[in-house]
């Protein structure tokens, strides 16, 4: 049986995760567990969103007996074109493998975007938005803004395929060598 830490409890993130794992294996033991990301609660780079991400993997495959750990970070990122959304995994197991892995993006409207860059979160900026409550534990910035085509948890469970198809090649691959892809 395979044994998977999940660091968070947001529901759109774990049942993203369960079901990418449950997809891929027949038999998954999962532990969830709120862990610290070590980044400012609104991640405002693809960098910090990134380290987000490897630093719940990280902390969640510390705190249990699990052979991995997963830990997904939602973010902002501006480029030119203006501030979207960024979504970021990460994997790691007991063999010392880093895996990441990045999503989809959407621009934001300006009246978000203005307000994030005011020092909000985008989370509550959400729940204001849609007179909502809760959004980032349901359909997320991304489900309100592409129309309910693609959820949040949609939106990782995309994330968290692509962790899971690269594990599986390294593992192939290399014979989980780590160093195989860190010459």
């Amino acid at each position: 049986m395979l044994k998977v830490a999940i660091g968070t409890t947001n529901p759109a993130k774990v049942q993203a995760i369960q079901k990418a794992f449950n997809e891929q294996y027949g038999d998954v033991m999962f532990e969830c567990l709120k862990t610290e990301s070590h980044v400012s609660e609104q991640p405002f780079s693809d960098q910090e969103t990134i380290e987000g991400a490897l630093n719940r993997a990280k902390n969640v495959l510390r705190a249990s007996d699990s052979e991995i750990g997963i830990g997904l970070e939602g973010g902002v990122t501006e480029s030119l074109y203006g501030m979207f959304v960024c979504n970021w995994g990460a994997l790691v197991d007991r063999s010392g493998n880093e895996i990441i892995g990045g999503g989809a993006r959407i621009s934001l409207p300006k009246e978000i975007s203005s307000q994030l860059k005011a020092g909000k979160e985008l989370g509550p900026l959400m729940d204001e938005y849609t007179q909502k409550s809760g959004t980032r534990k349901k359909e997320g910035a991304m489900g309100v803004f592409t129309n309910g085509l693609i959820t949040r948890e949609a939106m990782f469970l995309h994330v968290v395929q692509l962790l899971i198809g690269q594990w599986q090649f390294r593992n192939k691959v290399q014979g989980n060598n780590p160093s195989y892809f860190y010459l």
